[in-house]
């Protein structure tokens, strides 16, 4: 079974090419698989049927481990198993229909419009990483990508006149995102610095050395600028996580936020429906007729 699971492993560097991060992470999760079938008698990979790892999933639910980790651990173990049934070794999926226990869904974290303008709205100096920051907080604020859309956005899917920005998000799918007069100006002021650096292709945001920014480069100029303006922590989606939050607040509009995120389910935006609760109902009870109190009532 060891000897198994290193062709597996040695298949997804040779000839998948994952990344080494995968790598450890599949042959993590599937050593504790593996450690569970010696544990229990199991000898070969086709004997590891679903009673048996659905009680291995539920021992690792009891025992504190998040539903995030089983989901991953069981999708390591059905891609372990598309090899084994490629190569002949088994005729089945043990994984197959099952699902991780589910956990409590924790509300994204954002920043409250004061913050988000404290970050945003200081000096900035007229210099080429200053410049090319800014315009990243900016653009992030302003249209709610997600980080890999930033990443591999290029000069060609800017319409700055027209205040447009074309993103190619999950699925290939494409969507046109209104940009904001802030977002504008900080683009216009980097794009006008960007040259500087002898880009070799059309990415929009490039170091010193004209090469696209990768995502933990974009990540951590964030984080920089989070310290410095904020002094907290502070992520790419946590900006994507407050365009949702503050646009849903101030226009209701679900279907509209849900276009804007390119959210393929409803049911992913409406998280953001529960983070300004306490404001709302604040709203509603000063506002609502049926919920305000008369004066000089103490009930």
């Amino acid at each position: 079974m060891e000897r198994q699971l290193q062709a597996f492993i040695a298949h997804l560097r040779n000839e998948r090419q994952v990344s080494e991060h995968t790598q450890l992470a599949y042959r993590r999760d599937l050593d504790h698989v593996l450690a569970y079938c010696s544990k229990s008698g199991i000898d070969n990979w086709n004997a590891l049927q679903i009673q048996h790892l659905r009680q291995f999933i539920a021992r690792q639910h009891h025992q504190g481990q998040s539903s995030r980790s089983l989901a991953r651990l069981l999708s390591a173990v059905r891609g372990f198993y598309r090899y084994l049934n490629r190569e002949g070794v088994c005729n089945h999926d043990p994984a197959n229909g099952l699902s991780a226990p589910k956990g409590e869904r924790r509300l994204p974290k954002t920043l409250d419009t004061d913050r988000a303008l404290q970050l945003l709205d200081g000096a900035v100096d007229d210099d080429f990483i200053a410049r090319r920051d800014q315009a990243m907080l900016e653009l992030f604020y302003s249209s709610g990508l997600r980080l890999s859309e930033l990443t591999s956005l290029d000069t060609d899917q800017l319409d700055l006149p027209a205040g447009l920005v074309q993103v190619h998000g999950k699925g290939s799918k494409t969507r046109v995102l209104p940009v904001g007069r802030k977002a504008r100006e900080a683009l216009e002021h980097w794009l006008a610095l960007r040259g500087i650096s002898a880009p070799v292709d059309n990415a929009v945001f490039v170091s010193r050395q004209g090469r696209r920014l990768g995502p933990r480069a974009i990540q951590l100029r964030v984080q920089v600028a989070g310290q410095r303006e904020l002094g907290q922590n502070l992520h790419p989606h946590m900006l994507r996580h407050s365009f949702a939050s503050h646009m849903l607040e101030s226009s209701q509009d679900l279907r509209a936020v849900q276009e804007m995120l390119g959210h393929a389910d409803i049911a992913t935006t409406q998280i953001y429906t529960h983070l300004d609760f306490q404001h709302l109902a604040a709203v509603y009870d000063s506002a609502h007729p049926r919920a305000k109190r008369s004066k000089g009532s103490d009930s």
